[in-house]
């Protein structure tokens, strides 16, 4: 029986860019999701059984959306990929942050952690953000492992950014990937997140929504592709 890989992404562009790389591709839907399930080969020739969705946005549809993907399918690992508000001066567009630990922006994490897994942060799994790391390095994109912030509000002007950063040290802020990473803990599930840098946490939500983001989808697609084949 082969292995398989939870994908979730932020976009349906990334969702359907991975699926162009799956074999036997075809689509279910539950739990208020459209999955896309196939295969890919690893470098080593092995089968990997993918499963794939957009979550949408926020910390509820990240949480649910992970909880449904690990009760339907047991995949061994859970990898979120999409996009951020950069908050790190010596980062650009387009540069990739990997979640080495994961914040919440809006909760009091000395109640929340009295409930498993008891920690009042949250951290991508180490094996797979080496992977990552090295499928970045092939990639020649600029990236490290560092601190992502997660709120269910979009982040935008200086006095937010600056709020934000004095309360969590993020380098990046979006809306789901400490939800992801909790979860899958809880689960006992390891994960990882991905976020592609699309803008500097400088442009209101009116103006953002109206952003090509293609090219960030394209590359966090990709190397989602490229870390599967290296499982």
């Amino acid at each position: 029986m082969s292995r398989t890989i939870a994908v979730i992404g932020a976009m349906d562009e990334e969702v359907a860019l991975i699926a162009k790389s799956l074999d036997s591709a075809a689509v279910t839907h539950a739990a208020g999701l459209d999955i896309t399930a196939g295969d890919i080969t690893t470098a080593r020739g092995e089968q990997v059984h993918v499963v794939a969705t957009v979550a949408g946005m926020g910390t509820v549809n990240a949480a649910a959306t992970t909880q449904h993907l690990i009760d339907a399918y047991g995949p061994e690992a859970v990898i979120f990929s999409g996009i951020a508000g950069n908050l790190n001066k010596h980062l650009h567009i387009n540069d990739v942050v990997l979640g080495g630990t994961l914040r919440y922006l809006d909760s009091d994490m000395r109640l929340i952690a009295q409930s498993a897994p008891k920690t009042e942060e949250f951290h991508s799994d180490p094996a797979l953000i080496k992977l990552a790391d090295a499928a970045l390095d092939d990639m020649g994109i600029t990236h490290i492992t560092g601190i992502i912030a997660t709120g269910n509000y979009f982040v935008e002007g200086d006095e937010n950014v600056n709020r934000v950063i004095v309360a969590t040290g993020a380098d990046a802020v979006e809306m789901e990937g400490a939800a992801v990473v909790h979860v899958a803990s809880r689960n006992e599930v390891p994960a990882l997140v991905i976020r592609a840098l699309s803008d500097n946490a400088d442009t209101e939500y009116e103006t953002f929504k109206e952003f090509d983001i293609s090219e960030y989808a394209d590359t966090a697609a990709r190397l989602v592709v490229n870390i599967l084949g290296r499982l």
